[in-house]
């Protein structure tokens, strides 16, 4: 079992070398480059776009989609923000040091115009399924926009898909929320499985409009709850931010974080955990883009946008200056512990008492809300390779991985769910890349027909 262990360890690591990784960042690049820096000029525009209710436009015209602009950027941040921002945090730092956290943040910046890429081309060539509701997402711009002799293609990306629903969607994040309430307060694990399984099934049984409804109200408050205790230890080492600030940027810029094979120990850690975290070109967030109603692809795209903005700036942000603070405080090391522990560890060392119980809360509704958005990317994908009927046996064997994610160990999924994630990535970047125009003509037309009035 070691044996094959390695070898997956070996594959994944391959997966996500260095060539991947450059494809990730170079494809953000290009599309900041010839998106003219959008999600930079655009911003401001694209949070209102995602916080300003549209209700009234949408019933005074009728926009075509199953959930709001609000509701499918909670339905992707439910599957964004996880176990990422703690323990993915936590793991860069560690093995790449405090400048894990700046390349984190340039990954992030790139990878907005990747995210409004994404949303843009998942809108305008969804599909209207059997049942009447939207379908979207990679696999249908690759086989409409790109034509019937790349549906090879979109059928990868789906099949990829619907595996790595199954691990980091359902299985690897039960198993974390069972693992965190056992360390926490001593509840079996099986206990944890039949609980969380229940709520898993009375919600994804339920489509996109129950999990979008869903993650609406626990999305927020789960992100307030934990950036907000973030804030609170922050402002109590206020004298220390500066420090912190200053050492993730020149440790950012070391010989040994640029330097070395290929890539540095910081771009390599802060580039991978960053893009593990916020999921931009990885496919998966605009498969819920397509399901907004909407009157123009850009505007969902600026709304997805902000997903990466919220994921990455935001939330990893606490994480990566908490434990920046913590690391100064501890004389410039991080320790024994790693990943969630060390996270932990961290906040309740600078909040006693109190920090352990906001990262243990984190870890359980960032896990339990990302079980909810990934259920929809497979159950989609799911759809596209078998067709509509599909969709209920899908959600069944999905609820039931929830059950087992709790009570086996699940170190070889955790690498399949890695392999599987990065061999999602390359189909929906070549896409990407190949219709770029269509995104900047798109983009184009918006900001026209806004300026003439014909869209608000």
């Amino acid at each position: 079992m070691q044996t094959f262990t390695s070898f997956l360890d070996a594959i994944s690591s391959f997966i996500w070398g260095p060539p991947l990784l450059l494809l990730l960042v170079g494809t953000g690049l290009y599309l900041t480059l010839v998106l003219g820096f959008l999600q930079f000029r655009y911003l401001g525009f694209a949070l209102k776009q995602a916080f300003m209710s549209h209700e009234k436009y949408t019933r005074r015209y009728r926009y075509k989609g199953d959930i709001s602009h609000f509701g499918a950027l909670m339905t992707a941040l439910s599957a964004t923000i996880g176990t990422g921002n703690i323990a993915g945090v936590a793991t860069a730092m560690v093995s790449g040091g405090p400048g894990a956290v700046f390349w984190m943040w340039a990954t992030a910046l790139v990878g907005m115009a990747t995210k409004y890429a994404e949303g843009l081309l998942a809108v305008k060539y969804r599909i209207t399924n059997s049942k009447g509701e939207m379908s979207g997402g990679p696999m249908y711009y690759i086989e409409r926009g790109l034509g019937a002799k790349f549906k090879w293609l979109a059928v990868i990306f789906a099949t990829f898909a619907v595996l790595a629903s199954f691990g980091i969607g359902s299985s690897v994040q039960a198993n974390a929320v069972a693992q965190t309430l056992n360390a926490a307060v001593g509840i079996p694990p099986w206990v944890v499985g039949v609980v969380l399984t229940f709520f898993t099934a009375i919600v994804v049984l339920g489509g996109i409009k129950s999990i979008a409804e869903t993650t609406t109200y626990i999305v927020p408050f789960m992100a307030v709850v934990y950036v907000l205790g973030g804030l609170v230890i922050i402002v109590m080492n206020i004298n220390l931010v500066g420090d912190a600030f200053a050492l993730i940027i020149s440790e950012a810029f070391t010989a040994k974080s640029v330097g070395g094979a290929v890539l540095g120990t910081a771009v390599r850690y802060g580039v991978a955990r960053g893009l593990f975290s916020n999921e931009a070109g990885m496919g998966s967030a605009p498969i819920a883009a397509a399901a907004a109603k909407t009157d123009h692809p850009a505007r969902q795209a600026f709304v997805s946008m902000t997903g990466t903005f919220l994921d990455t700036i935001v939330v990893c942000s606490i994480t990566g200056l908490v434990l920046a603070i913590g690391y100064i405080k501890a004389d410039g090391t991080f320790g024994n512990e790693t990943g969630a522990a060390l996270t932990a560890l961290y906040f309740n060392n600078l909040m006693p008492l109190i920090g352990k119980w906001i990262v243990s809360f984190g870890m359980v509704f960032f896990a339990y809300s990302t079980i909810l958005g990934w259920c929809y990317y497979g159950e989609k994908c799911a759809a596209y390779l078998f067709g509509d009927k599909f969709v209920i046996v899908y959600r069944l064997i999905y609820t039931a991985t929830v059950m087992l994610g709790t009570v086996l160990a699940l170190d070889i999924v955790w690498i399949f769910a890695d392999i599987f994630n990065g061999l999602m990535a390359l189909p929906n970047l070549i896409a990407l890349l190949l219709l770029s125009k269509v995104v900047m003509t798109e983009t184009k037309d918006f900001f026209a027909r806004r300026e003439s009035g014909e869209l608000y």
